[in-house]
């Protein structure tokens, strides 16, 4: 993928598609280096589906026969000499603390670290194509921090209004872009 919000975009994907209600997405910047985190909580996976996420000949899709999301976010920290890991724990092996993780770190003074990307663009499309659940979103770098949680929203509209609405998509952007314009980078 050109863009590392892409993977975002497809991994967080899978958490939603497991019946998660939260989905977090961190990204932790250093002058030389990114470690990106995709969490949620929801079914989680078993030790043998693990393993095989990372073959891009699996996955649990009928719509096609390659699941390429997983793969290729592990070879973009890789190429980077950076690592990939994935911890997982299904809803029957612990009722109350379960889901996946992804975490992948990278060198960012690597000459195949691939751009970070639209991050606005990809958290407003989560939330707009996912307004049931919640998601906490949080980017730090040395001089810049930008985040949001969508529970504090909903704290604040109430639960008549949706997430999905025009006007709190809209927000939701704006609010993050202007983050992201205020901070140096």
């Amino acid at each position: 993928m050109k863009e590392l919000s892409l993977n975002v975009l497809d991994v967080a994907e899978n958490g939603i598609k497991a019946g998660a209600t939260l989905v977090t997405v961190t990204l932790l910047e250093t002058e030389t280096g990114l470690t990106l985190t995709i969490g949620d909580n929801g079914c989680g996976m078993s030790e043998e589906v693990v393993q095989r996420v990372i073959d891009p000949f699996y996955t649990t899709r009928t719509t096609r026969k390659v699941g390429m999301g997983v793969p290729l976010l592990k070879l973009a920290a890789e190429q980077t000499s950076g690592s990939f890991a994935i911890a997982s724990r299904t809803a029957e092996a612990d009722p109350v603390d379960h889901g996946t993780t992804v975490t992948a770190t990278f060198d960012k003074t690597h000459l195949d670290f691939t751009p970070i990307g639209d991050m606005v663009s990809t958290m407003t499309t989560l939330i707009m194509g996912s307004p049931h659940i919640d998601f906490l979103f949080l980017h730090e770098a040395p001089q810049r921090e930008v985040s949001l949680d969508t529970r504090q929203l909903r704290e604040v509209l109430g639960e008549d209004v949706p997430l999905d609405s025009y006007e709190v998509i809209k927000w939701i952007e704006e609010y993050l872009n202007e983050q992201y314009a205020s901070s140096v980078s």
